[in-house]
């Protein structure tokens, strides 16, 4: 039973998605900071559960980052929505997604199979934009979080955004072109 521990609370962050963002939009922030930080604690466990207890899964390693992205997709636009953070913040750090999995998609059809690896990059991305959430919420229930904290916060989410989605399509853009150039 503890080799499915991992993937539960994979699993579990794909749950606490919804109430988080009901949480959100009914403004509730000091109860969506905490479940907010419960999928941060369920994050850390399952990757320590899976190495601990040796039960690395292909699921479990498809779905992590999955839920990370839902939770965070979540927020943005939960946080856009009730006027937290502008629309264009939340589109711009959602689009570059929707790149990524439609880039990944296309390479898929009409190149072929593919090892998808995160980047530093991508994973530095991931952190940013973790701590970003958190820092949007933190500044709803503490008070004293200046305004330019989240202003620089937003101003890096968007940048790395950007920058690690460039990375992407220029990584894979290479790939595809050495993978053409290699055919008969």
């Amino acid at each position: 039973m503890l080799q499915y521990l991992p993937n539960l609370l994979t699993f579990s962050r794909l749950l606490l998605a919804l109430p988080l963002g009901l949480l959100i939009l009914g403004q509730q922030y000091e109860l969506a900071l905490g479940i907010g930080l419960l999928a941060g604690v369920t994050d850390a466990l399952d990757g320590f559960a899976a190495r601990r207890l040796q039960a690395f899964s292909r699921f479990g390693a498809a779905m992590d980052p999955v839920a990370d992205k839902i939770l965070i997709t979540v927020c943005l636009l939960s946080f856009a929505q009730v006027g937290l953070i502008p629309w264009s913040v939340a589109l711009v750090i959602v689009g570059r997604d929707l790149v990524i999995v439609s880039g990944a998609l296309c390479y898929h059809w009409l190149i072929g199979p593919f090892d998808f690896a995160p980047t530093w990059l991508s994973k530095g991305n991931m952190f940013v934009q973790i701590c970003f959430c958190v820092l949007v919420l933190a500044a709803q229930v503490v008070p004293g979080i200046p305004g330019e904290t989240v202003t620089a916060a937003t101003v890096a989410a968007l940048f790395i955004a950007v920058a690690s989605g460039v990375d992407y399509v220029l990584s894979w853009s290479a790939k595809a072109i050495n993978s053409r150039d290699q055919q008969p």
